[in-house]
């Protein structure tokens, strides 16, 4: 008798040994692709909301058996937030937060540019006694503190020889930093499309100041871990995106509309934010790599960035590679 079981127990072992054998030599053939694939999408990327609105992942997803789940971010530090808790796999975010964030530590890589955008600028009211940045010396200033509304107020005080402890700073969402200027809270806000181009269309407001070379790139941010494990969904998730893009760059107006109606504003506004994006480059490169430097350098400045080697941070984050395969 106690041979038999001695018996059972070898076959049994080398039944559960080969089993477990033929998983790894498949690849892993349970982990070689996800289950589910969550991407952000946010008004201020107008790519990501036509992509949601057709669903053009899900439909590429589909025959992998692979799902896709939405989820709204409200502004960079939002999508940066939910790419740090892995509650979604790829972000949306302004170059320079995504910066910071990986100064920080954050396990990301940009590999994807959904526009380059005027989407932020320094407004204040109609009537305000402020007509240069030097003007907001012990001023109120309503900014989402790391995104590139916030960025872009810092590089525009130390361009006028101010620092940020020159004036107060108010760290409100977007929306809520619009509300707050026109309800006389603050003096100025950093604004970001829409919300700024809703005020300025529908409310008493004007720009303090404007510079496009000061707004970063729009970056797609995937998590590291998801980038190593599965490089094949990332290639696919960027084709969906330039699916995307194409049908954007070829149907401007009724992009505009979709976006109008998914962040419930005026096609006038949509258009308005439309205008200020330029789709045309999608591969990350040296033209990012430049800008972030030199908003690194003002944030190194204000010891919001720490680390000492900005070149290699930006080499770190700034990844071309998944981009350059699939679009040529």
């Amino acid at each position: 008798m106690k041979k038999w079981v001695i018996w059972l127990s070898v076959a049994l072992f080398i039944v559960i040994a080969s089993g477990c054998g033929n998983d790894e030599a498949s690849g892993g053939a349970k982990d070689d692709k996800p289950a589910k694939i969550v991407l952000d999408y946010a008004y201020y990327s107008p790519t990501s909301v036509v992509l949601k609105k057709f669903g053009w992942a899900e439909e590429a997803f589909k025959e992998d058996g692979i799902d896709i789940e939405f989820v709204l971010s409200q502004g960079s530090n939002k999508a940066l937030e939910f790419l740090n808790s892995s509650s979604v796999d790829f972000g949306s975010t302004a170059g320079a937060a995504a910066l910071i964030a990986k100064a920080n530590g954050a396990p990301i890589e940009s590999v994807y540019i959904y526009s380059k955008p005027e989407w932020t600028a320094l407004l204040t009211t109609g009537d305000a006694p402020l007509s240069t940045v030097e003007d907001l010396r012990g001023k109120k200033v309503a900014a989402a503190i790391g995104t590139d509304p916030h960025i872009f107020l810092l590089r525009s005080l130390s361009e006028a020889g101010l620092k940020a402890s020159d004036v107060e700073i108010v760290n409100l969402q977007h929306a809520d930093g619009g509300s707050a200027l026109t309800t006389g809270q603050v003096d100025a806000w950093a604004g970001l499309d829409p919300h700024m181009a809703k005020l300025e269309l529908e409310a008493d407001t004007k720009f303090l100041y404007r510079n496009p070379e000061f707004n970063t790139y729009g970056t797609l941010n995937v998590r590291n871990e998801f980038a190593e494990k599965y490089p094949d969904q990332v290639k696919k998730v960027i084709e969906a995106y330039e699916k995307a893009r194409q049908w954007v760059l070829d149907n401007p107006e009724e992009a505009a509309k979709i976006l109008a109606e998914e962040a419930q504003i005026t096609e006038q506004v949509a258009e308005k934010e439309m205008e200020r994006n330029d789709f045309s480059n999608p591969i990350p490169g040296e033209d990012q790599k430049t800008a972030l430097t030199a908003a690194g350098e003002v944030l190194q400045k204000e010891g919001i960035i720490k680390s000492d080697n900005l070149e290699e941070l930006v080499d770190g984050l700034i990844n071309p590679a998944f981009s350059e395969e699939v679009i040529k």
